[in-house]
């Protein structure tokens, strides 16, 4: 998107040309054609990749896309709404009134901040986004300043804490290597050593994480969005898991973690199944989710919580066990089969199963429904016909 192109959209024309956009035709082709009949061509392609992009913003901003501005990768690096609002409210809990964001990018976070009652301030190297991040606080009328600057160079100490959120993209494209983002890490560690939240990859390695410093990892609605380093004053633990769904927010702790572990499951098929959320996977707190319904991991190795009752937690999902089926293809399309099973949802962990593949090859056809898992359980491959609940 050309940088004077959004800058002319903002102006009184360009809004009316983006409301008439909205309306135009979902055909590119014909709304392109019917909007240049008194529109200049960078103009309309302006307006229609807004349109484009506020449809598909919705699911991370909801109601408030349809206000904002977009770029593509801006958009696609923004924090879902839902939890830049936790990581506000964590700053808020904090004390915390003023906060510089580092790589703001289209303005997400500072947003969240700015809806908190915090003073926020964001740079971005990418003059075109703190263009869009300037343009959201105006049209959602949060208070916050932008500026084109290096993080690297700046003076943070008239701020109470730091964001950063480092991209992670190089021209080969998404990286995991922590050598690879921008800032780089030894910039991030500098960080850690005050006040500070960095926004991270979920799959960051444990061992990664300095001393001190707490890792939260947060899913929203069963899907884990990020990882979050917190520091200083900030950092209350060392690993937590927050969930963030329709029944509000929960959270676990190394607190919550057992004294005791108790032997995983025996050979018996167990009463009840729960399958933690990946935010308590990858935080390492399965065996918190386990002491919580009063039951055991099925197998040492695997993230799977068997019990003898039955629990609703924020923190998994939860399954009445019917019955142990064959783990076998054969027998197990006999089983399937002769229980009318049409419709068949296969979950499968830890063990060499492409459930795609295999449903193919059962070749079902029964009007029936039907949940199964393959695992192992004490180190014995097993399927097990559940129930969610």
């Amino acid at each position: 998107m050309d940088l004077d192109a959004f800058r002319w959209l903002l102006t009184e024309p360009g809004q009316r040309l983006l409301e008439r956009a909205g309306g135009a035709p979902e055909d590119p082709l014909e709304a392109s054609t019917q909007l240049r009949r008194d529109a200049a061509p960078d103009h309309v392609a302006a307006a229609l990749t807004q349109v484009t992009l506020r449809r598909r913003a919705v699911p991370k901003f909801g109601e408030l896309a349809a206000r904002m501005y977009f770029t593509p990768e801006g958009l696609e690096q923004a924090t879902r709404a839902p939890v830049a609002a936790h990581r506000a409210s964590r700053l808020g809990a904090a004390r915390i009134e003023s906060v510089v964001d580092l790589g703001c990018g289209i303005g997400g976070d500072l947003l969240a901040f700015a809806g908190a009652g915090i003073t926020a301030a964001g740079v971005d190297l990418d003059p075109l986004r703190v263009e869009v991040a300037r343009a959201n606080l105006a049209a959602l009328e949060r208070g916050g300043a932008v500026m084109v600057a290096d993080a690297t160079t700046l003076d943070l100490s008239p701020f109470a804490a730091v964001f950063a959120d480092p991209a992670r993209r190089t021209a080969r494209g998404r990286t995991f290597d922590v050598d690879d983002w921008t800032p780089p890490w030894p910039f991030v560690e500098s960080l850690l050593l005050r006040e500070a939240c960095v926004k991270v990859a979920p799959g960051i390695p444990h061992e990664l994480v300095p001393r001190g410093v707490e890792a939260e990892w947060v899913s929203d609605h069963g899907e884990v969005k990020e990882a979050a380093l917190w520091s200083g004053s900030l950092a209350t633990t060392r690993r937590r898991a927050t969930v963030l769904g329709d029944g509000g927010l929960a959270t676990l702790t190394d607190d919550d973690l057992p004294r005791e572990l108790p032997e995983p499951g025996g050979d018996e098929p167990p009463a009840f199944l729960y399958e933690p959320d990946g935010a308590v996977i990858r935080a390492g707190l399965v065996q918190a989710v386990a002491a919580g319904v009063h039951g055991r991991l099925i197998d040492s190795h695997l993230a799977y919580v068997v019990a003898d009752e039955s629990f609703r937690t924020p923190f998994a999902r939860s399954y009445r066990v019917l019955e142990e089926l064959p783990y076998r293809e054969k027998p197990l399309k006999a089983a399937l089969r002769e229980r009318g099973v049409g419709r068949l949802t296969i979950k499968k962990r830890g063990v060499a199963v492409v459930p795609e593949e295999l449903r193919k090859r059962l070749d079902l056809s029964g009007d029936a429904e039907a949940t199964i898992v393959l695992t192992r359980q004490a180190g014995r491959a097993v399927c097990l016909r559940v129930s969610p609940f």
